[in-house]
């Protein structure tokens, strides 16, 4: 796959006039938010601004989000009319989404389907994964299975069948496999780079404008573990 790279260090995935895919970096933030540091979409913004020559502001929808720590699949529009329609795609869970991630403790199954209800604590920015409904809890669903054993670690494949605040998180820790790094879902340490072993690896969906089935795959990052898948 031919990754465009520019001066802001982006990786581009899938170029055209209606979308642009991006593979996130470790610490980028999708969206604005109270940090106020800069997010991915005004780099996106940038880098169609300077290509294009495009006088005034241009036109950049965000359509999903990636968690800061998480790396992988971002799909941004370019016009008005691919974001409702990649609106609705996702809202009624239309694409199909696999992610990789790394874990020490191996899963009691090589594969299996998770089901949780997921409560979401809005205080710590957290949700946790129950066996049994509970109040304002969320149903949860993923198949997992392991790709790889390394050394010390597990490579998980996951496919999601719900879109939770931080399903594959709290599912995995809920079976005693948190990422590796997530110091928030009970990985005893951090990476260096204060990201987490969760890589948004492939997206597949239909095209907003031209119909043209998508398939999207995204490069792990270049770090010693990915490295080893």
């Amino acid at each position: 796959m031919k990754i465009v790279s520019n001066k802001n260090n982006l990786q581009i995935l899938h170029e055209d006039n209606h979308i642009i895919v991006v593979n996130k970096r470790v610490g980028d933030i999708v969206q604005g938010d109270k940090t106020g540091d800069k997010p991915l979409s005004e780099v996106v913004k940038e880098y169609i601004k300077d290509k294009y020559n495009k006088p005034g502001e241009v036109f950049l929808g965000v359509v999903h989000r990636l968690d800061r720590p998480t790396t992988g699949i971002v799909v941004f529009a370019r016009t008005s009319k691919a974001l409702t329609r990649l609106n609705e795609l996702f809202k009624n869970r239309e694409t199909q989404k696999t992610y990789w991630a790394v874990v020490k403790n191996k899963p009691s199954n090589t594969e299996d389907k998770l089901v949780h209800y997921l409560k979401r604590n809005e205080k710590n920015n957290t949700s946790k994964a129950h066996i049994n409904e509970v109040p304002d809890s969320k149903l949860a669903s993923l198949d997992y299975k392991i790709i790889k054993e390394l050394n010390n670690y597990f490579a998980l494949e996951i496919n999601l069948h719900t879109g939770r605040h931080h399903q594959i998180r709290a599912q995995l820790s809920a079976i005693g496999s948190p990422i590796k790094g997530d110091l928030k879902y009970g990985f005893d340490r951090s990476n260096p780079d204060g990201g987490i072993h969760l890589h948004a690896r492939k997206l597949a969906f239909i095209h907003p404008v031209s119909k043209e089935t998508i398939n999207i795959v995204a490069p792990v990052p270049n770090e010693v573990v990915w490295n080893a898948i």
